[in-house]
C-alpha cells in the first residue's frame, strides 16, 4: 500500500466502499457488498461502478483470482485523513486548527474524552518542539 494520497475527489458513496477496504482487504466485490449492506441496503451495480471509478482514480487497485476480482486500498486510511484534514482546515478555517476546535468547544461537541486526548496531543507537540 502506497502512502500517496493520489486521489483528488472522493464522494461520499466512494468513501463508504473505500472504508469497507480498509476495513478487510483484499476483498472480493461480493464481500464489500456484504459489508456495506450491514449498515444499509446497497445495490449490487451500484458497489461495482463505485470499484469501477475508484480504480480509475488510482485510489484502490484488485488482483484478478481465477473469475473475481480481490480489491486492495492503494491509500493509508491515515494517509487520506490527513490529507482531508488538512484540505478541510485550509479551506474553511485559512489553515488554522484553533477556530476548528474552539467551534467544537464552543457547540459543546467535546467530550472529556476529547479534551483529555488533545491535552495530551499538545503535551506531546510541546515536548517534540522545543
Amino acid at each position: 500500500m502506497t502512502t500517496d494520497a493520489k486521489q483528488t475527489d472522493i464522494t461520499k458513496t466512494e468513501f463508504e466502499v473505500l472504508d469497507a477496504l480498509w476495513e478487510q482487504s483484499p476483498a472480493s466485490a461480493n464481500d464489500i457488498i456484504q459489508r456495506l449492506n450491514q449498515n444499509k441496503a446497497w445495490h449490487e451495480k451500484t458497489v461495482k461502478t463505485l470499484l469501477s471509478r475508484l480504480v480509475k482514480k488510482q485510489v484502490i487497485d484488485f488482483d484478478k483470482q481465477q473469475r473475481s476480482y480481490l480489491y486492495f486500498p492503494l491509500v493509508e486510511r491515515s494517509t487520506y485523513t490527513q490529507k482531508e484534514s488538512n484540505s478541510l482546515v485550509s479551506r474553511l478555517f485559512g489553515g488554522k486548527v484553533a477556530p476548528l476546535v474552539a467551534g467544537f468547544a464552543n457547540s459543546d461537541s467535546l467530550s472529556k474524552e476529547d479534551v483529555d486526548e488533545l491535552k495530551s496531543l499538545i503535551k506531546k507537540w510541546e515536548q517534540d518542539n522545543d
